[in-house]
């Protein structure tokens, strides 16, 4: 792997770990990063610091420093041409989807910020461990005016009750920790320092149940949303591939960039 995602093994457990500062946001290359390693720890269990190895039976997903993820990267993505804009549309959906389908049992180590698509791959995970104190999610797409591609309203619709969806998604704003497990975006809270030493043993914990039956029960539970996603990623049928970052959403990116201790990839969203 690329120095953007590294695996780390943990006794039986793969950590994929995202590595891009300064807030560890999505663009493109990142994307396929995380799709690679999810793909290598689909198909031949994972390895230790970048490739190799096999035999990984649960998967912890977290970040570095005080960002799990960002989101987008506002500075790069509404940048890109309409033709990179539908690679990136359809990359994370494939991203997200491998995620959310993971045969193996997945832990978000939320161990900082998770806004936007930060938030989005967290809530794709089994189970979601955040940190106590000053950490902010959100699922904010509204706020800097880029509509949710398929692929992300599906695992939003799958995981989250519809009033929490209308308050979240149209109110467009960052909440903290405490709220974020009332509304069922995080299971558990620990303080930082904990928190990837707990979801290592949760992922633990679950890859003792018969692995054969996990997978197909997961692809069970999530049938409906994995079938939105492939055919939003494989036939094409996202309206988004068609009409994403538009220039009202430019003008908010860069307004939501302006604002004071705004780090250079500040939160956004796919």
């Amino acid at each position: 792997m690329a120095d953007q995602v590294r695996i780390e093994r943990i006794d039986d457990i793969a950590v994929v770990r995202m590595d891009r500062p300064p807030a560890n946001a999505l663009d493109l290359s990142l994307v396929r990063e995380l799709d690679s390693a999810l793909e290598l720890l689909e198909t031949q269990g994972g390895g230790g610091d970048g490739g190799g190895g096999g035999g990984a039976r649960g998967v912890v997903l977290t970040g570095v420093g005080n960002f799990f993820s960002a989101g987008l990267d506002l500075k790069v993505v509404p940048e890109y041409t309409d033709e990179l804009q539908r690679d990136m549309i359809v990359a994370f959906g494939r991203m997200i989807g491998r995620l959310y389908a993971h045969p193996h049992p997945t832990v978000a180590a939320v161990n900082g910020h998770a806004v936007a698509a930060g938030t989005l791959l967290a809530l794709a995970c089994d189970y979601r461990i955040g940190p106590i104190g000053d950490c902010r999610l959100g699922l904010t797409g509204a706020r800097v005016g880029i509509p949710y591609p398929v692929a992300a309203q599906a695992v939003i619709e799958a995981e989250l009750d519809p009033a929490t969806r209308r308050v979240m998604v149209l109110g467009a704003e960052q909440i903290g920790p405490d709220e974020a497990m009332e509304k069922g975006i995080l299971d558990e809270l620990l303080p930082a320092d904990r928190v990837l030493e707990r979801a290592v043993e949760v992922a633990q914990q679950r890859s003792t149940l018969p692995a054969e039956a996990y997978g197909k029960i997961k692809q069970q539970l999530r049938a409906e949303a994995l079938r939105k996603i492939r055919a939003a990623t494989e036939l094409g049928e996202d309206p988004c591939l068609d009409d994403w970052v538009t220039h009202e959403a430019t003008e908010a990116a860069a307004r939501v960039l302006r604002r004071p201790g705004a780090p250079r990839a500040s939160p956004g969203q796919p």
